[in-house]
């Protein structure tokens, strides 16, 4: 048989006629049936009820643009925009500095160094948990923990979670503290750095800070690229921390409004569906805009080995 007919005639049985492959497709069934009916599904039956005016009680009544060109005049739509750009903007780059200088100290190598992981990491374990929420809940408010450690000093605090000035500012707080997730990640980055590049700065007479800034920095953008862009996303889907500490309200006056509890109460508070599917695509294309301006400037400040 020659080379052309036997091609053929392996092109004519298909590659799902060769039994891996058939037990291939097998164990990735159920991949696709969770792609196609928990998340491609959902997507495009949201997409579709954003041109509509629907209230889950009655049927959908298709409405054109109504929906996206009410954002423009929706003042709580806007509060909530003003709340979430301060939270992603001032809650990110604390969390990954505070990351950063933690994976820092601990790559110096700690005795006990596998303790102080695990214990680091647990926050961003439990930090977006109900139960977390409340105790944060607890421990900001009028009497909570905070308030009788500095009572002991002398201060009276105020109530943080029912201060607009000072409520956003716990839940930011909450959110700098789950820093364990991105700091594991900067520990095995510092770990992959080759220990001839200090050398050679040291030679040189390099002090520890110009190491820092010449060698480690650099050599460590790619991690604090993938780390950046991560946790804005993640900040950007922030919601049971403000739906807990506020009771659902996103109060006190709006001052913890996050875009995901607004959408929630358009949702499921006042059943417009529409609405709030229109919402959630606009949340979508923040999310995509934000992550396409930072990988369109990371050619300016990512450095790559090649």
């Amino acid at each position: 048989m020659s080379a052309t007919t036997e091609l053929r005639a392996l092109r004519g049985r298909g590659v799902t006629g060769k039994p891996e492959n058939k037990a291939a497709f097998l164990f990735l069934l159920p991949w696709f049936l969770g792609l196609f009916v928990i998340t491609l599904g959902p997507m495009a039956a949201s997409l579709f009820l954003s041109f509509t005016d629907y209230n889950l009680l009655q049927p959908a009544r298709f409405s054109g643009l109504d929906n996206f060109t009410r954002v423009l005049g929706d003042e709580r739509l806007h509060q909530s925009l003003k709340v979430t750009f301060t939270y992603v903007l001032v809650s990110v780059p604390l969390q990954l500095a505070l990351a950063l200088g933690l994976a820092l100290l601990l790559d110096r190598g700690l005795r006990g160094l596998a303790f102080y992981r695990s214990a680091f990491y647990l926050p961003s374990l439990i930090g977006g948990s109900v139960a977390i929420a409340v105790l944060w809940r607890t421990v900001f408010g009028a009497d909570g923990l905070f308030n009788q450690g500095l009572a002991l000093i002398g201060i009276d605090g105020p109530g943080w979670i029912s201060e607009p000035g000072t409520a956003l500012g716990t839940l930011i707080v909450l959110n700098v503290w789950t820093f364990g997730s991105p700091m594991v990640i900067f520990l095995a980055g510092l770990r992959q750095i080759p220990r001839m590049y200090y050398e050679a700065a040291s030679v040189d007479g390099a002090s520890r800070s110009r190491q820092f800034r010449s060698v480690t920095l650099p050599l460590l953008t790619p991690i604090i690229f993938f780390n950046l862009v991560l946790q804005i996303i993640h900040a950007f889907q922030s919601f049971t921390q403000a739906f807990v500490v506020s009771s659902g309200t996103g109060g006190p006056a709006d001052s913890t409004l996050f875009y995901s509890l607004y959408l929630y109460q358009r949702g499921f508070g006042a059943f417009d569906m529409g609405y709030a599917s229109a919402l959630a695509w606009l949340l979508l294309l923040i999310i995509g805009a934000f992550t396409a301006i930072n990988f369109w400037a990371s050619k300016y400040w990512v450095f790559y080995d090649d």
